[in-house]
């Protein structure tokens, strides 16, 4: 999804977007809106480029492979250290998961959509939240106006999260929910809602973000302070390995850095960064590192620079494995492989000719294919104007399908693997996040990151270097700078009728009423008494999931403990 339109003044101050940290690199938000004629106008639409060639005459030879060893590094796919994918036999013994992001409206808009994309052969579910429930307020916040269901779906209790998933097997679809600051939170709806439909919680397979260090570096939806959310975090971790064993508790997100103007290299470092503070900070916790390293999982932009991606996920996944078993000491297989998700880039896409951005979608896709992703988001046409329409969400989806069934892409393991061009980019990759992880740790490690601005400044700088480039002409937007079309756009959009706002809190206060006031009271005490201790606050959210205790109440009766986080200028 790319940057809202952000009606409630008092929500576009707290939320704040990516913009927040491009507008910091550039003094003006509208700078890069004058020279491309758009908001979005592809102002990171091609990452610039610190992984460069020596070779300035656009081929490389053996020699440019520096230190690479081929043989012991690269290895077979399915074995250590993964650069060539986790699984041996990767898509010739199972397709990569196909799931669209989509929510909007009420539950059950959002229901109906989804139902819609299984029937057209979608394989998993992907959940967004509208910007109230993800910055944990109610749906009657003051400061809720005018989004309540419009850049996602609007969820405020359990009666909601039973409607969103009505008729449709949880313990079969895997479901994946993009939410952070109050993920404890949502994930206890899920589970409540599961276990009054009776559905045993260790069949429930799927993913929940739950990665706050990326809202701190790139997002900023963000409810409490550092530590404390990454408190949460870790009590998701440890919950989710004995109660809800198939589920990916946390998935350490890129994606948004690259959003926020960072280069494939940043989203590579940051990224994996962050996911060894969750690692470090679980084990402090008394958890063995196997016991949930397995269910780690990683979500990754695919933009524009084809080869740099594939690069990028290769090198990632050496990286992960390296780590997990060289310096964490995991001795499980399956601890040291990383499985991620992709999602094409959404500040890739342009609003002047959309239907450009199909081919744009189709190209960033075959990257994540070739690069070994295990599940993949593409983008809509529309994406830069509104919600995806139902037409642009399954023609997006078709483009997986085709991709899958047509292309032959899927009949051949990492491809690409040992050519020059492949396996130096790869190598340049692997050298330069290793240099950034010894900045990271000269700066102390993730919390002096988040405390002096580092992984803030070095992403705005680069949004920086990416505009001035695109104002100087050097990087080509097609319809953008240049082959522009002065025909009238008709691109059908999708609007959200105002009534949904009406009818979310006409059931909110519905569900007020005939809920028993004095279990709500007792299930946030205890909430608050679990957060001022060191015991994991999954049981006592979940209880008060059952007592239709709301997102805004129980993300309240935590900040009560926590305090709320106010970003600093640096």
């Amino acid at each position: 999804m790319n940057d809202p339109v952000i009606r409630n003044p008092v929500m576009r101050e707290s939320f704040g977007m990516a913009a927040a940290v491009r507008d910091a690199a550039t003094g003006d938000a509208a700078s890069g809106d004058a020279a491309s004629g758009d908001t979005g106008a592809g102002r990171s639409a091609a990452a610039s480029r610190q992984v460069g060639l020596g070779n300035r005459e656009g081929f490389v030879t053996a020699e440019d492979l520096g230190r690479l060893v081929p043989a012991p590094q690269l290895g077979v796919p399915g074995e250590y250290p993964f650069t060539r994918g986790i699984h041996r036999s990767m898509y010739r013994g199972r397709l990569w998961t196909m799931r669209q992001f989509s929510g909007f409206g009420t539950a059950r808009h959002t229901n109906e959509r989804f139902r819609f994309l299984l029937a057209q052969g979608q394989s998993g579910l992907s959940t967004a939240f509208d910007l109230p429930t993800l910055m944990g307020l109610d749906s009657d916040d003051p400061r809720s106006a005018g989004e309540v269901g419009r850049l996602g779906v609007a969820v405020d209790t359990i009666e909601d999260m039973l409607v969103l998933f009505e008729g449709i097997p949880l313990q079969d679809v895997s479901v994946s929910m993009t939410i952070n600051a109050p993920a404890a939170i949502v994930m206890a709806l899920y589970l409540a809602a599961a276990e009054e439909r009776g559905i045993d919680w260790k069949t429930l397979r799927g993913t929940i973000q739950n990665d706050i260090l990326k809202e701190f570096h790139a997002q900023n939806e963000v409810v409490y302070p550092p530590a404390p959310s990454v408190r949460l975090v870790v009590d998701l971790i440890e919950f989710g390995s004995h109660s809800v064993p198939q589920w990916n508790t946390v998935s350490i997100s890129g994606y948004h850095i690259r959003e926020a103007g960072a280069t494939a290299l940043q989203e590579l470092a940051f990224t994996l960064a962050d996911g060894r503070h969750y690692v470090e900070e679980t084990c402090r916790r008394g958890l063995g590192v196997d016991a949930f390293a397995g269910r780690l999982s990683f979500f990754f932009n695919a933009h524009n620079d084809f080869f740099e991606e594939i690069a990028k996920y290769r090198a990632a996944r050496r990286l992960w494995a390296e780590l997990m078993r060289d310096e964490y000491g995991a001795q499980n297989p399956n601890s040291w492989k990383l499985r991620f998700h992709a999602q094409t880039a959404g500040c890739s896409l342009q609003s002047q000719q959309p239907e450009v951005n199909v081919v744009r979608v189709a190209y960033q896709a075959m990257a994540a294919v070739l690069g070994g992703c295990q599940s993949l988001h593409t983008n809509s046409l529309d994406e830069t104007l509104a919600l995806p329409t139902e037409h642009a969400a399954t023609l997006a989806l078709r483009t997986q399908q085709v991709l899958a069934h047509e292309t032959g892409v899927a009949e051949h393991v990492d491809p690409l693997g040992g050519s020059f061009l492949t396996e130096t980019m790869t190598q340049q990759m692997y050298l330069g996040a290793r240099d950034y992880f010894r900045r990271i740790a000269d700066v102390g490690g993730m919390s002096g990151a988040i405390e002096t601005g580092y992984i803030r400044r070095e992403i705005a700088e680069s949004a920086y270097r990416d505009q001035q480039r695109f104002d100087r002409g050097e990087q080509v937007i097609v319809g953008v700078n240049r082959f522009q079309s002065h025909d009238e756009d008709s691109t059908e959009i999708l609007s959200i009728d105002p009534q949904v706002e009406s009818d979310q809190l006409e059931s909110l206060r519905a569900i007020r009423a005939r809920r028993s006031n004095e279990e709500v009271s007792r299930s946030l005490d205890a909430i608050r008494s679990v957060a001022a201790g060191s015991e994991n606050v999954m049981p006592a959210l979940v209880a008060a999931a059952r007592a239709r205790v709301t997102v805004g109440e129980m993300s309240k009766a935590l900040g009560d403990v926590f305090g709320v986080y106010r970003f600093q200028e640096q």
